[in-house]
């Protein structure tokens, strides 16, 4: 209206008028759009300093360095009076020793916070123990490189890890160079391969970021198809199925048993439904190893595995009701 009235005045023309009309429309969605650059800005910034991190970590060493040597024994995992603590903070875990036959399937089980992941973090040589000793198939970790050592170790976490590439990539990264037939197979072995050939590109499936394209039972069972690959003589599994549903966890549970057979295997478990067929069962509470037993002789004992079994099932009844 403005600029109407300016041109029957005759104080400018209308090629004026629309010059600066459209000048001010393009100063106006600048402003508007700086907001937008300005939070991909930021975002910018906060993944480079991530990546920045980790091109600053220092570098892992070749070999670890025990603060004893371990006695020569048969056992798959053996540690002998291991203390860890983070940061000289609090002892993580104190004093414990424990053995873990060839083949056995032993579950780890207690209050959270009681040292049970950071005793895998310690079997992977992610850390040092302060005192003691370990050995993982009879050879004491000193006399593994850390590629040898998770060479002999498959590891699934209660959320895996996928990156951004195809189904197929992502379970040959358990064994790389692996065959489009092993990558198969592997999938079929942990009940997979149903759900892949459904997809429209199958195992060129791209799975997004962190597998943002899949469900989190899926995102598991390829994780598990990619241990099954890699065939590792140890088997740590870290509350594999803490996060899933009950139809998820159900079909990751039966690829978790075929993943298990014939290997030794660790298990850290919340729900103690899920481990009372283990060969044993190790209480660790406070980073000490509290108590050790079946599920039936812990139960008999009425310590700290009574105490939870107890109260997850009156959980279950609440649930139930």
């Amino acid at each position: 209206m403005v600029g109407g009235w300016l041109v029957i005045k005759g104080w400018y023309d209308m090629g004026t008028i629309m010059l600066f009309t459209q000048l001010q429309n393009g100063v106006r969605n600048m402003f508007a759009a700086m907001g937008h650059y300005i939070t991909d800005l930021q975002t910018s910034l906060a993944g480079g300093r991530r990546v920045l991190e980790i091109l600053d970590a220092p570098k892992e060493p070749e070999r670890i360095a025990l603060p004893a040597a371990p006695a020569a024994n048969s056992a798959a995992v053996n540690l002998d009076a291991v203390t860890f603590a983070y940061n000289g903070g609090e002892p993580a875990l104190e004093n414990v020793s424990l053995q873990v036959q060839p083949g056995e399937t032993v579950a780890l089980v207690g209050p959270s916070g009681g040292g049970k992941s950071t005793l895998f973090k310690l079997l992977l040589g992610y850390y040092l123990p302060e005192a003691g000793a370990i050995s993982v198939l009879g050879r004491g970790l000193n006399q593994y490189t850390l590629r040898e050592l998770r060479e002999q170790i498959a590891y699934v976490p209660q959320i895996s890890y996928l990156f951004s590439g195809t189904i197929a990539e992502n379970i040959s990264f358990g064994k790389p160079g692996a065959s489009k037939e092993e990558i198969e197979v592997a999938a079929k072995a942990a009940y997979a391969h149903d759900f892949i050939s459904q997809l429209p590109q199958g195992y060129e499936t791209l799975v997004g970021e962190r597998g943002s394209h899949l469900s989190g039972g899926q995102r598991q069972r390829i994780a598990i198809a990619r241990a099954i690959l890699r065939n590792a003589p140890l088997l740590l599994l870290d509350e594999a199925t803490s996060s899933l549903d009950t139809e998820s966890e159900e079909q990751v549970q039966l690829a978790l048993s075929r993943l298990m057979e014939g290997r030794t295997t660790l298990v850290i478990a919340h729900r103690l439904a899920t481990v009372q067929n283990a060969s044993r069962i190790l209480v660790i509470a406070e980073g000490r190893l509290a108590e050790e037993g079946s599920h039936q002789e812990l139960l008999e004992a009425k310590g700290i595995y009574r105490h939870l079994y107890d109260m997850q099932f009156e959980e279950d009844l609440q649930s139930a009701g």
